[in-house]
């Protein structure tokens, strides 16, 4: 997606795979501060190893405590979390409305703390189903009004629930028949049922809401918008969107 947005601009940049084993993270940060590097995008599982080797957070890699996008500002080194900006700009792309309304958040990992963070900011009212409740509690949520249950008791979520995000890598190619919604619950009527997940395209979560006549949508836009929110704070420059999404496209079919 970058390179494709680099050359679309006329810049003279390029993105690249830098494989970083956790003995090597202080010193591939050391690069960036030296000026070798303009920036990184950061993933598992360095999210919040190397938040120590920055110099400051934005309040949502902070909230959150993970970052996924580091920028070169002079001599400091800035951590962000797109990850919030990405699935916020992708909420809004399908229209829902979530302030007042309960939402239900499936996992309690990485991609669950920056959904939290948003819908939390959006004011939804917000129920955590997760395998782990105790972790799923460390996600600061319980202090917000929101609850924390196990995923067995989805069998007992609100019948209004306006929408469902799956954080959980449940569904992930090569296991695209797995779905961490049970069979025997059914979803309820009306909720916009948000996957996470980009490969396969179409999840048997996805699926399943299909069959229930409700509408589907998997993580491609947020991972889109994530990535332009990085390559703006890298740049200083407005990616076409556009071009983004036909290099994700492009990609996952190769990946297919």
């Amino acid at each position: 997606m970058h390179n494709a947005a680099f050359a679309a601009l006329g810049l003279d940049w390029r993105y690249i795979l830098l494989p970083t084993p956790s003995d090597q993270l202080e010193a591939v940060v050391a690069r960036i501060r030296s000026g070798e590097l303009q920036g990184a995008n950061v993933t598992i599982p360095h999210k919040q190893a190397v938040m120590p080797f920055l110099d400051e957070l934005d309040p949502a890699a902070q909230t959150v405590g993970a970052v996924n996008t580091i920028v070169r500002c002079d001599d400091r080194l800035m951590g962000y979390n797109t990850d919030t900006l990405g699935f916020k700009q992708a909420l809004v792309e399908t229209g829902i409305e979530v302030k007042d309304r309960p939402c239900a958040v499936l996992g309690a990992g990485g991609s669950a703390r920056a959904v939290v963070y948003v819908l939390r900011e959006l004011e939804a009212h917000l129920t955590v189903y997760a395998r782990d409740v105790e972790k799923a509690r460390t996600l600061q949520v319980d202090s917000h009004g929101t609850m924390c249950r196990p995923l067995g008791a989805l069998a007992e979520i609100d019948p209004a629930t306006a929408l469902i995000v799956n954080t959980t890598p449940v569904g992930l190619a090569p296991n695209v028949a797995a779905s961490p919604w049970p069979d025997d619950v059914p979803l309820p009527v009306g909720a916009l049922i948000f996957d996470l997940l980009n490969n396969p395209p179409c999840t048997r979560l996805m699926r399943q809401a299909g069959q229930a006549g409700l509408r589907a949508v998997n993580g491609w836009s947020m991972l889109v918008y994530q990535g332009a929110a990085a390559f703006e704070k890298w740049t200083g420059v407005t990616p076409p969107v556009e071009v983004l999404k036909q290099a994700l496209v492009q990609s996952l079919r190769k990946v297919e």
